[in-house]
């Protein structure tokens, strides 16, 4: 296994997929692509919000400029396991993704205010700002099951296929398994491409062959606009 990234600066294209798009497009693919490093994981996302949503109802109007904090496993972790603090932020198209590592027990206490980084860096001073800009919580738990590729003949070209989507808006916390309700339709599909640049040709021609485009989708976004939003507005959640 390589050194783990901890630092991100790429262009992320989303496309959700059909069952039919999906195995279709990966019969097209297999000669152009072999696993990643880290192949096959349930990864597990918990993102963090104000009370009144005010990160992801900005985020979601497509503004130049937008972050979102979230604590990520791949895999259901203990306490002690290590997790990811991710600070993703997005301007111009362009995705700048920095992580930090902890346990998982030391994240939620730190994100939560409860006690100070194991240590001070650069990573925790920007995640302090964040904090202090923003009073968040854990708002909605996220999981898929995922499968990583890199192209063969560029490495910095990574697609990943996200399936079976779930959320859940109690037991915020990743230790407590990936259990959740459905986020998409049934055999749907998301295909994400990652690359610092632009798309070989030969990608770009297999997509218009299959006329395939890419969509705004995302999972936090979808979660609140499709299943949160009805229930806050219904009043079914406490934002007080």
């Amino acid at each position: 296994m390589g050194e783990t990234r901890l630092t991100f600066k790429r262009y992320e294209k989303k496309y959700l997929l059909t069952r039919e798009q999906y195995e279709k497009l990966f019969r097209a693919l297999e000669d152009h692509i072999v696993p990643d490093q880290y192949f096959r994981s349930t990864v597990c996302s918990l993102y963090y919000d104000t009370d009144d949503y005010a990160l992801i109802r900005h985020s979601i109007e497509a503004p130049v400029y937008k972050e979102k904090l979230r604590l990520r496993s791949y895999g259901v972790p203990g306490p002690e396991d290590t997790v990811f603090i991710e600070l993703k932020k997005k301007y111009k198209g362009m995705v700048y993704k920095r992580r930090l590592t902890m346990s998982a027990a030391a994240a939620a206490a730190y994100l939560a205010g409860k006690a100070p980084p194991p240590e001070k860096s650069q990573m925790t001073r920007e995640i302090d700002w964040f904090l202090h800009e923003n009073a968040v919580r854990p708002k909605a738990y996220i999981a898929c099951d995922r499968t990583a590729w890199v192209a063969k003949d560029d490495p910095e070209l990574r697609i990943t296929f996200d399936e079976d989507l779930r959320w859940r808006e109690r037991d915020l916390d990743l230790t407590l398994g990936s259990a959740g309700e459905p986020l998409t339709a049934p055999g749907n599909v998301l295909m994400e491409i990652k690359i610092p640049g632009t798309a070989p040709l030969w990608l770009a021609h297999l997509l218009s062959e299959l006329s395939l485009f890419p969509t705004g989708f995302s999972k936090y976004g979808t979660c609140y606009r499709d299943h949160i939003l009805s229930e806050y507005f219904n009043g079914v959640i406490n934002c007080v």
